[in-house]
């Protein structure tokens, strides 16, 4: 039997779904917060995939994007598992903002340290309890307030791989990036 896929010691059989709330670090308030985390562990193994928007807080498009293929009924004939966070920037979100509380851009802390700024230590959380289970990831970008931004991908092309990933998104212009 296929053993569960596991955030946080909260576990998600094969065969299952879940939402999970993975613990954020506490507003200045000390209001707990959690994020959302959406796990389809599929019967069979195979790879993980990880989809994230939302990394800033006003980039709402990639929310919707997320939300759609979690309601397809095929994903129960799921091989692997996909793990989907539609909201990283939970802070932003709340207030309306592309920043966290402290105006520091989440994308920049990454993987983050444990005992860092409120950022680095989402960032922390976010690697260390997800990201570094999944074999791929696909994180949703938008232009938000006052940005324009043309459709692209980022992606290390000099890693076979991510080359080979890359190439199921047809002719959207890549840019190398490790």
């Amino acid at each position: 039997m296929r053993p569960p896929f596991v955030i946080q010691g909260q576990s998600v059989a094969a065969g299952h779904r879940a939402v999970i709330d993975l613990a954020l670090p506490k507003l200045n308030s000390h209001t707990r917060l959690s994020m959302p985390v959406h796990v389809v562990h599929g019967k069979r193994d195979g790879p993980v995939l990880f989809v994230s928007a939302e990394v800033h807080g006003d980039e709402l498009n990639g929310v919707e994007i997320i939300r759609r293929p979690l309601e397809v009924k095929s994903l129960r004939r799921l091989t692997g598992t996909l793990v989907a966070v539609p909201v990283v920037n939970v802070y932003g979100l709340i207030h309306q903002s592309r920043y966290l509380p402290d105006r520091r851009d989440l994308n920049r802390y990454f993987p983050g340290n444990a005992h860092g700024s409120v950022a680095s230590r989402l960032a922390n959380t976010f690697f260390q309890d997800i990201i570094v289970h999944c074999n791929a990831l696909v994180d949703l970008h938008t232009g938000s307030f006052y940005r324009t931004n043309i459709p692209q991908l980022r992606a290390d092309i000099g890693n076979p791989l991510v080359a080979e990933f890359v190439k199921l998104f047809g002719d959207i212009p890549v840019l190398n990036s490790e």
